[in-house]
């Protein structure tokens, strides 16, 4: 009650509802992201109360990841990176006239997700931020292992072609330099690579620009969207997305909590698990109504979740989380076991804003629903230039370099040839997120046990995750065999 008493003051309601607007709009223009924008209001902060400067920061990051869905399922163009798998659902009910369905479910699963993952912040913070601490480099990259094994639920395809996307990612995520010895691997020379490739070019790529390219090939006169018929979701839209939203939020708050999780992949492996436990889990990536509310919720949970290790162990789980490391640093404030005790107004003022945020930005989305959906009755003659000039600006400004705007040109020629031979871009994007993380973990682990692979399944999480490598490994086989038994 004295956080809520901190957080409705009226100073503190105008800092809030800057901060979620911010970041709705941050989601939306593809490129920025909340890390950068909270990068460049730092400074602002030096003339701000801590606490005022906190509600704001988080709102930003936490709005962010409402924002992102919109172009998602608007353009096929992930606003956020954490948005990526809303792009394979939300954008196939968009061409089915659903358009505001999937915005409005999307906008109800972020705010049920980030207000049950406050309140999962509000009762375990403590207990669950020394969780965190017991995953190790072996934990993580048998976690990351897992996730790529899964990958062959992503497709509906052949298995093989899914494996061959996982290695394309896998060795494109390679560019840069080394993470240990830092010698440059495929870079040619060219400095603005020496980095690696950035992800939102990428994705901005394989599924913005591909998609103008694969529309241009259709007749002009032959429709591509259909007209909206209808802005809410419906009772059975609610009822098919009722598990997904509690999957997700469960999910994506656990991991949130581990260091490296955060939302992008918190929403991946929601969307995966969706793929196992929908109701209309075949109906995955041809306009599910699951395929939005999963990895919404996910993606809203985790980044409530990464602010558990951040103010009760100091330990910024991201980028962003670093960011805001920064910000309580200048502050003159050092987060850690003891902030609940010495920072009682911060700790719970924080809390209770993230309450007042979430309400706000269902109130902010919502009635947008309407105002969104007409994007889609525009002449595609005039909404692809405008797609393109979107992708172009938003890759650009990522770190202000012609580069990244040849980089996203050329994904999306790969991305439109991934479609014509029959690949699923989604495994090559899952593979190069976890690649460069999963080198590192590999790697390190590796250096901490002197170059003993047994350090894997001597760590008993890292035994169980690997256990489950096997499994879903073998579980498609299997089940290939028992058709071809009972054929």
């Amino acid at each position: 009650m004295h956080g809520f008493g901190v957080a409705l003051e009226p100073a503190r309601l105008l800092y809030c509802f800057v901060g979620v607007l911010v970041g709705t709009l941050v989601g939306i223009l593809p490129g920025l992201g909340p890390a950068a924008t909270i990068a460049l209001l730092l400074p602002v902060t030096y003339h701000l109360d801590t606490v005022s400067a906190i509600i704001m920061l988080a709102g930003i990051y936490y709005g962010s990841q409402y924002g992102g869905s919109t172009t998602a399922i608007l353009l096929r163009i992930p606003g956020e990176s954490s948005s990526l798998m809303t792009t394979l659902d939300g954008y196939q009910m968009a061409l089915q006239g659903r358009a505001g369905p999937a915005l409005g479910m999307a906008a109800i699963a972020s705010f049920i997700a980030g207000t049950v993952s406050v309140i999962g912040l509000m009762l375990v913070a403590p207990q669950i931020g020394r969780l965190a601490l017991a995953f190790g480099p072996a934990e993580y990259f048998s976690l990351m292992l897992l996730g790529l094994t899964l990958v062959a639920y992503l497709t509906g395809g052949a298995p093989l072609k899914a494996v061959a996307m996982v290695l394309a990612g896998l060795l494109v995520a390679t560019i840069g330099q080394d993470p240990v010895a830092g010698t440059e691997r495929y870079t040619f020379g060219i400095g603005s690579l020496f980095d690696g490739l950035d992800l939102v070019p990428v994705f901005m790529g394989l599924f913005g620009v591909a998609e103008v390219l694969a529309t241009m090939e259709q007749p002009p006169g032959e429709a591509r969207i259909s007209a909206p018929k209808g802005l809410m979701p419906t009772r059975a839209d609610f009822r098919d997305a009722a598990g997904p939203i509690a999957r997700g939020t469960f999910l994506g708050f656990w991991l949130g909590v581990l260091p490296g999780g955060g939302a992008t992949i918190a929403s991946v492996v929601s969307y995966v698990t969706e793929k196992r436990f929908a109701r209309h889990r075949d109906m995955l990536g041809k306009g599910a109504i699951e395929g939005v509310a999963a990895p919404e919720a996910a993606n809203n949970a985790a980044s409530t979740g990464s602010f558990i290790p951040l103010l009760t162990l100091g330990i910024p789980t991201n980028v962003v989380m670093a960011m805001m490391l920064a910000a309580l640093t200048l502050q003159g404030i050092r987060p850690g076991p003891l902030l609940i005790q010495q920072q009682p107004v911060l700790f719970w003022g924080v809390v209770a804003s993230m309450y007042v945020g979430n309400l706000m930005l269902l109130v902010l989305n919502l009635p947008l629903v309407g105002v969104f959906v007409r994007i889609l009755r525009l002449p595609y003659t005039y909404l692809a230039p405008v797609i393109l000039l979107v992708c172009m600006i938003g890759a650009y400004s990522v770190n202000v370099q012609v580069t990244d705007v040849l980089v996203m040109l050329v994904f999306g020629v790969l991305g439109w040839a991934f479609r014509k031979l029959g690949y699923d871009a989604t495994p090559f994007v899952l593979a190069l997120i976890l690649g460069r993380p999963m080198e590192e973990s590999l790697r390190l682990a590796l250096s901490l046990s002197q170059g003993d692979f047994s350090v894997f399944v001597r760590e008993p999480i890292s035994a169980v995750l690997l256990a489950a490598v096997v499994l879903a490994a073998g579980f498609p086989l299997l089940r290939g065999r028992l058709r071809r038994s009972r054929g």
